[in-house]
């Protein structure tokens, strides 16, 4: 679709509603979106292409777009596939449109399209660079590893908006989340997800982006993935401000839990329903049924954390393995985290999951823990009311 956003910028983007994973491994309830813009000054300037599965779609919008003319530019800010994968078609057609990338794009642009040639038609830029377009200038701010090495965003100081690469961007298809944000959970929800999973790990690198951008008066910010931010702009990068500093942005226990029998599954609802009695908002995640990647946007939204599960095979039940395998390779820190393990004659589950955590920064552990030996009785009751009273208190 092709959508007037002002007087010289178009959407020229696609929704994907086929794809059931993003990245392989996430799912799309509602979709993706696939954003690309156009600048029509002086100079027509492509901002991004679009996976290769809407490669013909992309091609039919940006050439409506165009109304007869021809683009000078396709500004590349990110070389992953579901943003770089029409590229090679949109040379093909434009042959006089230079591609605009830093140096480690290029590099990726030739691992992606085996002998792509760009002679004459790569345009280096790095970081306080700048692209006039006529009344549009672009300004680019190199991003690495938000969340690749190559990433760039720029600003556009006409109409200051930023184009902010996979920042700020989320799961879901424009046609079913609107093609413009909100500042409600709608939006959080689902950029979180995103965030924490994909962006998690770098959290250092995006403040570091967020301290170049923040000179420059951002009234819009356009993502790769997402509505189009325009409204409310506090409350969004506030959101990423927390989020990619550790922060707490909200008090209360996220409990993971994996149960063979019922009987770990009986402690969790115990501890939540007497932690929600003393007025603590709690979310429950069981791993072996939920999406693990909203359990994963849990342990990071909430200032403590409870890992409950099985000794399986001397060790950690396998869900609960791989959730803390996740939460370690994102980056886990700042939290403060209490475990329930069951074992019918060797209960070593605490032991190893707090080896691994171990391995994250200032994590703190509480005092009271429970143990449950095959079933709940009268002690591990007590045990559980004592970890809910110590959890409140915090």
């Amino acid at each position: 679709m092709v959508t007037k956003v002002s007087d010289s910028v178009r959407y020229i983007g696609c929704d994907d509603l086929d794809l059931d994973l993003f990245e392989g491994q996430y799912v799309l309830p509602d979709g993706m979106a696939y954003n690309s813009y156009i600048i029509l000054d002086d100079k027509v300037a492509v901002m991004d292409s679009v996976d290769a599965s809407k490669c013909d779609e992309w091609l039919y919008n940006l050439e409506d777009a165009l109304e007869g003319r021809l683009p000078d530019y396709l500004v590349v800010h990110h070389m992953e596939p579901d943003h770089s994968g029409s590229i090679l078609k949109a040379m093909e057609r434009y042959p006089s449109m230079k591609l605009v990338l830093t140096a480690q794009g290029l590099k990726m642009l030739r691992q992606f399209f085996e002998n792509v040639d760009v002679e004459g038609r790569a345009v280096i830029v790095g970081d306080a660079e700048t692209l006039d377009l006529g009344q549009h200038k672009l300004t680019f701010l190199t991003a690495p590893m938000v969340h690749w090495p190559e990433v760039m965003v720029s600003y556009d100081e006409y109409d200051c908006t930023l184009y902010s690469a996979d920042a700020f961007g989320k799961f879901g298809a424009l046609g079913k989340c609107g093609f413009y944000g909100a500042d409600d959970d709608d939006w959080a929800c689902e950029a979180r997800r995103y965030y924490f999973n994909i962006v998690g790990k770098y959290g250092a690198q995006v403040q570091a982006m967020l301290r170049k951008v923040k000179p420059f008066e951002v009234k819009r910010i356009f993502p790769l993935h997402g509505p189009l931010l325009t409204d409310n702009l506090d409350y969004y990068t506030g959101l990423y401000d927390t989020w990619s500093s550790y922060g707490v942005e909200t008090k209360g226990v996220a409990i993971a839990y994996t149960s063979v029998y019922g009987h770990t599954r009986e402690a969790v609802e115990m501890l939540a329903a007497e932690l929600e009695s003393r007025g603590v908002k709690v979310a429950v995640s069981d791993l072996a049924r939920c999406d693990m990647a909203e359990a994963v946007e849990d342990a990071f939204r909430y200032d403590k954390n409870v890992f409950a599960t099985t000794t399986y095979n001397g060790g950690i039940f396998p869900f609960m393995q791989t959730f803390l395998d996740h939460l370690v390779g994102l980056g886990f820190r700042n939290k403060s985290v209490a475990f329930i393990e069951n074992g019918s004659w060797a209960p070593l589950a605490t032991r190893g999951m707090k080896e691994m955590l171990d391995k994250c920064a200032n994590i703190t552990y509480a005092e009271n823990g429970v143990k449950i030996l095959s079933a709940l009785n009268a002690a591990s009751r007590e045990q559980v009311a004592a970890l809910a009273e110590e959890l409140a208190k915090m």
